[in-house]
């Protein structure tokens, strides 16, 4: 296993699923961090980060190369579902919930990247206010 984050070289997950959420996140007055220019409205409801939402999917604050060095350029603005996202990494070691290591290694796939070896993950405890991910 690395000891640095293997997500800072990859990147896939940014460049494979839509990242959507809800519309006040971009807005500063509701307590919004996510800057408004590099998202686009869906719906009433939702907004996604702008080159998410296409046939070949790449956020438009990802900077690099996929696979190779990357690097958010919000990181600290990011959406939601990117702070939520669960595969982390943290002191040398991988944290996940196994949904989510599944869409990583989905997205790694589609990139040709193998999936990440987790002899030094921790599974993440679920979010109380999401029975899917309850664990038992």
């Amino acid at each position: 296993m690395p000891a640095e984050n293997p997500c800072q070289s990859c990147g896939a997950c940014c460049a494979y699923f839509r990242v959507s959420f809800y519309w006040s996140e971009t807005d500063p007055a509701l307590g919004g961090t996510v800057p408004a220019e590099m998202t686009r409205k869906l719906d009433d409801f939702r907004s996604c980060m702008c080159g998410t939402d296409q046939k070949n999917p790449r956020c438009a604050a990802l900077e690099g190369t996929i696979g190779e060095a990357v690097n958010c350029t919000i990181y600290e603005q990011r959406p939601t579902p990117c702070r939520e996202f669960g595969v982390d990494w943290a002191d040398g070691a991988l944290l996940y919930t196994p949904e989510d290591l599944a869409r990583c290694t989905q997205a790694r796939a589609a990139w040709g990247l193998p999936p990440l070896v987790v002899p030094q993950a921790v599974p993440l405890p679920a979010l109380p206010d999401d029975p899917q991910k309850q664990v038992s």
